[in-house]
């Protein structure tokens, strides 16, 4: 079921402390974009740190449209 691997993802993320790009299905249909930080997921809907609200909020899973880790460029030390 397509829930259930998006739920995978976001425990993965909690796990390792990584931030994730997302677009969500918000009320009233809009589709928004939010960066956040996965604090805890339940069985429907998860806890995260949004940095666009810059507030700790929950989110329904079957709501989640996409999921990308954002991958932060590593300066390389020679």
């Amino acid at each position: 079921k397509e829930g259930t691997s998006v739920r995978n993802q976001l425990i993965k993320s909690a796990e390792y402390n990584e931030s994730l790009d997302m677009m969500y299905l918000a009320r009233g249909g809009t589709i928004s974009k939010r960066r956040i930080n996965v604090l805890q997921v339940g069985e429907v809907s998860f806890r995260a740190y949004c940095f666009l609200r810059k507030f700790k909020r929950t989110f329904t899973i079957d709501n989640e449209l996409a999921l990308v880790p954002v991958v932060h460029k590593e300066s390389m030390v020679i």
